[in-house]
């Protein structure tokens, strides 16, 4: 243990565990104990004085309320007379200041404006001078008592054991042994030197990504998958993006290697996952391969691509809510929605689990998919466990300093460049300036386009001044034939978005469109209060159109159209671009517990500033 038994008791109250995490408990302030030189206005420091008298004061032009005035000597200037008021005084305030004795008292001199004369109000009596005091803000552990533990282990000595560069430690060193200079600095700008800042972000980070290291645990896999997949991706009627075939090139590595593979593939809307599933599940053969969907027109539609796409001796089956059948050991590819969780699968053949829009379930049920397929020992952590290979997918990208953060954890696999180019032109509009709109679904639908307008609530709210899902419907249905209506708890929701893919103008929804489905000849997308929504959610909504280079539009009605939000979002179509911009609205989240998904992790480290800085941490670590 780095700290002494009797200090981690004390420390562990206030979660400190580490040297780093003592750093990283910072002063809100100080109070330099020094001996005030000069009896002027203003000065502020300690004063030797001698009780002289005492006297109660009941009614004065500052207070109502009776003060307490002691009258001093100051030895130290030529036993000057000074006089000390306290506001609110106590009965033991009489005790403290009683005649004769000889205190230490620290304050402010201040000037009575009808006689000149200085004075100290609300003085603090204090044992020790010439010290500069750290005040924390903590309930749990005494300021004094944590002035002393900080300033006995935060020394050059212990951060360099900890590997911290040596251009942090005296800026660290400096915030808790702080020296005139560095007082000065503290009072005047109300903040730490810059350089301080720097190194408590890097402590932050660099922290924070050995905590992170520490969750990872690597397992021996069931499988360990070799086939070749060159001769699958020849066969394939297209040519894949550069960022397809880097993808399934790492994902070969990954499942060749005497570790089970646990690996994030994250591409933009419309980059083409389906085919690096697919060549995964090549790679898997002769062992099992299983998909997990949220939806399931998703699983009906991957379903079709890959009876389309793999070779005939994988045999394929998809898994739904309605699906009769029960044996599974015959077939290389599962795809199922969650209907998988509550079927009985011999998982003894299974070597490689994957979850597409991952961040569609919920850490309970990826997990569930996991431990299925493991093989277990007395010791779930134990080195002997063995594990599937794990891909999740996600069409959701997060920011690149997050990317590398969680790099930590788990591998990522980046698919940015798009099989087509997305041309979607997005524009903002006011809500009650409809005509264009409609004007523009008309002429789509002279050239067999279709059209979505997605609602953010299916009945009326009193908080929302936007026309509900529920009412809009029949101004939609009388102006134009084969619109389509459906919503998150409609049980008939997919059948509904089949017969529109297949034969429908217009969709009426809220945001279930999100996911999944794909429209090949969806041109346009009309959002109403988009502002109530995630950028995440609104770059997902508008991948919708354009899937197979079609022209789109995307429009967004709202209330607010000079929202500096929506216009950043407008004006970016890239995915990656958009989760920057989101980060900057919302923050990161806790990476590290997962229970906060927005919201700052970091007190001092700034998702959007300070790349370089986790950089440095990251390659310090890897060393």
């Amino acid at each position: 243990m780095f700290f002494t038994k009797e200090d981690y008791s004390k420390l562990e109250k206030i979660g400190i565990n580490s040297l780093l995490d003592l750093c990283l408990c910072i002063p809100k302030g100080y109070t330099d104990l020094s001996p005030i030189t000069q009896l002027k206005l203003d000065s502020i420091g300690t004063l030797k004085i001698i009780v002289k008298s005492q006297k109660i004061i009941t009614s004065t032009f500052y207070s109502k309320t009776p003060i307490l005035k002691i009258i001093t000597s100051l030895p130290d200037f030529n036993n000057e007379e000074f006089s000390l008021t306290i506001f609110n005084y106590k009965s033991f305030h009489k005790s403290l200041f009683e005649t004769g004795k000889e205190l230490i008292v620290y304050g402010k001199i201040q000037m009575q404006n009808y006689n000149r004369t200085l004075f100290m109000n609300q003085p603090q009596i204090v044992t020790k001078t010439d010290i500069i005091k750290l005040n924390f803000k903590t309930q749990k552990i005494k300021s004094a008592t944590l002035q002393k533990i900080t300033q006995e282990y935060i020394t050059a000595e212990n951060l360099i054991k900890h590997k911290i560069p040596q251009k942090f430690i005296t800026p660290i060193i400096d915030i808790f042994h702080p020296n005139k200079k560095f007082l000065h600095f503290f009072h005047t700008k109300k903040t730490f030197p810059k350089e301080s800042i720097t190194a408590l972000k890097f402590l932050e980070i660099y922290q924070y990504i050995q905590k992170i290291s520490k969750k990872r645990y690597f397992f021996s896999p069931k499988f360990i998958c070799k086939t070749p997949y060159n001769d699958f991706i020849k066969s394939l009627p297209f040519t894949l993006t550069n960022s397809q075939a880097q993808a399934i090139a790492e994902i070969a590595q990954d499942l060749q290697s005497d570790t089970a593979a646990r690996r994030i593939i994250m591409g933009d809307v419309g980059c083409g996952k389906t085919i690096v599933i697919l060549a995964s599940v090549v790679m898997a053969y002769p062992y099992q391969s299983l998909l997990m969907v949220p939806t399931t027109i998703l699983a009906q539609q991957i379903f079709e691509e890959a009876k389309k796409f793999l070779p005939d001796y994988i045999q394929i089956t998809c898994i739904t809510g309605k699906s009769k059948i029960q044996e599974f050991q015959n077939f290389h590819f599962i795809i199922g929605t969650q209907a998988l969780l509550h079927r009985q699968i011999d998982s003894q053949n299974l070597a490689l689990i994957m979850t597409d829009e991952q961040h569609r379930f919920g850490t309970n049920q990826r997990h569930y998919l996991e431990k299925m397929a493991e093989v277990s020992s007395e010791d779930s952590l134990s080195k002997n466990t063995k594990k599937p290979h794990y891909l999740q997918f996600s069409a959701t990208p997060i920011p690149r300093t997050l990317s590398m953060i969680n790099a930590n954890m788990i591998n990522f696999s980046f698919i940015k460049d798009l099989p087509y180019k997305k041309d979607i032109d997005t524009i903002i509009i006011e809500k009650n300036n409809f005509s264009p709109i409609i004007k523009h679904i008309e002429n789509e639908i002279k050239q067999n386009h279709q059209s979505v307008i997605v609602y953010p609530l299916v009945e009326e709210s009193e908080n929302i001044n936007y026309r509900p899902l529920s009412q809009s419907a029949t101004f939609w249905q009388k102006r134009f034939k084969k619109v389509y209506v459906t919503f998150g708890a409609d049980k008939e929701k997919e059948d509904v978005l089949a017969k529109f893919r297949d034969d429908g103008n217009i969709l009426l929804a809220t945001t279930l469109i999100e996911v999944g489905i794909s429209l090949p000849r969806l041109s346009t997308i009309v959002i109403v209060a988009p502002e109530r929504m995630g950028l995440a959610t609104l770059h997902q909504l508008r991948g919708r159109v354009s899937r197979n280079g079609l022209k789109g539009y995307c429009f967004l009605c709202t209330n607010t159209p000079s929202s500096t939000k929506l216009r950043e979002f407008a004006a970016h179509l890239s995915g990656f671009d958009i989760a920057e911009i989101d980060l900057k609205y919302r923050s990161g989240g806790d990476l590290l517990s997962g229970k906060k998904q927005s919201g700052a992790s970091f007190v001092f480290f700034d998702l959007q500033q300070d790349e370089q800085i986790l950089q440095e941490a990251q390659n310090i670590l890897n060393t």
